[in-house]
């Protein structure tokens, strides 16, 4: 495997509460891993969850002697909410931060997704695809026929999510198995990338540009360039 990512606060935040991993070499069982991570909450508390769930999602990984990507990623997320929810009641200035959750592991060609919330996974090829399903309410209304999908984009309760880690003791992930192809590229993101830039213009940059770093780059610039409204995270990667 080969990737590239880049975390940017963008035009019209205070701070980053956004955050990524990625590593194309094993960690514990796991050949690769790529995750991003957009944290919600008051002063500091969206960056703490969001770090934290990064940093026990992946210490339990590396601990882990579990061989199944399901298996491992289920129990890791489970830990890393069960420290985020006790933090939050904790601590006064947490109360209520949690974080949205999207990652990626391939073993033998099958890519193993996990998300939570409304950072998404991207499948592109000749075209795109999104694999994950975003956990809000507005696709939720899609879903139920209540509102027009060319209409959620711009919707006033965009932001509104349904699911998070670290916010309940249950946390209900969706999983997804996809088989990859050579030509195959998938990205992840944060909503400061998605809500900026249509599918089809991601995927246009993805395919125009010679290699991963200057696809990251100017996927982030775009973003910006189209006002930068929220925190732009952006994992791009590729079989090796």
């Amino acid at each position: 495997m080969k990737s590239c990512g880049k975390t940017d606060i963008g035009k019209k935040r205070a701070m980053n509460q956004d955050s990524i991993f990625y590593t194309d070499e094993a960690i514990g069982p796991l050949p690769n891993l790529y995750i991003v991570a957009d944290g919600m909450g008051g002063h500091k508390a969206g960056d703490v969850a969001s770090k934290t769930v990064i940093e026990c999602v992946t210490e339990y990984i590396k601990e882990s002697t579990i061989s199944n990507p399901v298996s491992v990623l289920k129990r890791a997320i489970i830990y890393a909410n069960d420290k985020v929810l006790k933090m939050s009641r904790e601590n006064s200035d947490y109360n209520g931060m949690g974080t949205t959750f999207v990652a990626a592991v391939v073993c033998d060609e099958i890519m193993y997704v996990v998300n939570i919330g409304d950072s998404r996974l991207y499948l592109i090829h000749n075209d795109i695809r999104q694999v994950t399903l975003d956990h809000s309410l507005v696709e939720e209304l899609i879903r139920t026929g209540q509102l027009d999908r060319n209409k959620g984009r711009n919707h006033p309760e965009k932001n509104i999510i349904t699911r998070a880690m670290g916010i309940a003791e249950e946390v209900v992930p969706d999983f997804f198995e996809i088989e990859l192809a050579s030509e195959d590229k998938f990205l992840l993101c944060s909503d400061g990338l998605s809500n900026m830039i249509e599918d089809d213009e991601i995927k246009d940059i993805v395919r125009e540009c010679e290699n991963l770093e200057d696809a990251v780059n100017k996927l982030v610039d775009r973003a910006n360039y189209y006002g930068g409204k929220d925190n732009i995270s952006v994992i791009l990667a590729a079989i090796d």
